[in-house]
Parts: structure tokens; C-alpha cells; sequence
């Protein structure tokens, strides 16, 4: 098991299939998603709109995965879709509010 979400990092947990996963939003992990996403201050303007896909949170959510050597990006990407949404929000949140307060 690895070391739990350190909220003054900016980490944030999410449970899916009953294993935990900690996202980080590091600087690292936020460029390579505005690569992929676009800008990010778009991408959290979408989310605040309610227009944000669910493809783009899987990405931001797998740039950000702490330790992927247990996952790869599809079965990681289903789990988030089996968890729903409900689950998904306020992990969601902690990494948009962290994109715009500014990476750990």
C-alpha cells in the first residue's frame, strides 16, 4: 500500500473497485494534461459550466495518478466510469481548485 493523500500537496484519494488511488497535481502532471486537454483554465471553466466530458476528467485524473504501476489508462479510465460521477466530484474538485491555487 502506498502513502496516503497528503492534502497539503495538494493530493487528493479516490477509491475505485475498492482500491485507493492517489492523485497529485504536480506541475509535471499538469503540463502533461494541458498537452493532452488543452488549457487548463478552459478546462476548469468547462467544469464550472457543467460541460466537462468525461473523457477529459479521466485524463486529468490519470496525469495525475500518484503510482500507476498497478493500472494502465483503460482500466483505470473504466473504473472511474463504474464509480460515477458522485464519486468523481470531489476528487474532481480538490484537483480543480489546485489548478487554479497552483500545483504543490
Amino acid at each position: 500500500m502506498s502513502a496516503p493523500a497528503n492534502p497539503h500537496r495538494g493530493e487528493a484519494m479516490i477509491v475505485l473497485g475498492g482500491v485507493e488511488h492517489v492523485l497529485r497535481p504536480s506541475f509535471g502532471a499538469l503540463v502533461a494534461a494541458e498537452e493532452e486537454l488543452g488549457p487548463l483554465f478552459t478546462l476548469v471553466e468547462r467544469a464550472s459550466e457543467g460541460r466537462l466530458a468525461l473523457r477529459e476528467m479521466a485524463a486529468l485524473f490519470w496525469h495525475c495518478l500518484r503510482d500507476r504501476k498497478d493500472t494502465d489508462r483503460d482500466s483505470f479510465a473504466e473504473a472511474l466510469a463504474r464509480a460515477g460521477l458522485a464519486a468523481c466530484a470531489p476528487v474532481l474538485r480538490a484537483l480543480l481548485v489546485q489548478v487554479l491555487k497552483g500545483a504543490a
